[in-house]
């Protein structure tokens, strides 16, 4: 139990220590603008907030509409866990297995599957 303790301590004080560093790098971006630079005035949060979520948001929403709308106004449904599909035949026979040949004889490969073990 110690052991898993002392292991759990090492690897928090390693996170602890990564943190640290990072935010101590992060100092010198703290630093004045320099001379000859412009100096741009402040920015409204809400108008920050509007930009930054507001923006994606709305590409949210008309991306989304753009791919349902073509469905809802064929009049496809739309539930939870899909729509029931019937099986399909690309290439196949129209009525499905019925228009098949059977197999006339013993030795007649008609009929499906002749694999043999």
């Amino acid at each position: 139990m110690t052991t898993q303790l002392a292991r759990r301590v090492r690897r928090t004080s390693t996170v602890l220590l990564a943190g640290a560093l990072v935010v101590a790098a992060g100092g010198p971006a703290g630093a004045d603008v320099p001379e000859g630079w412009s100096n741009p005035s402040e920015v409204d949060p809400v108008e920050a907030v509007l930009l930054l979520v507001g923006v994606p948001l709305l590409l949210f929403v008309v991306i989304t509409l753009l791919v349902v709308v073509p469905g809802i106004v064929k009049g496809e449904r739309f539930t939870p866990g899909g729509q029931a599909t019937e099986d399909q035949w690309f290439g196949g026979p129209r009525q499905g297995t019925a228009e098949l040949p059977a197999p006339d004889s013993e030795g007649s490969q008609a009929g499906g599957a002749s694999a043999r073990w």
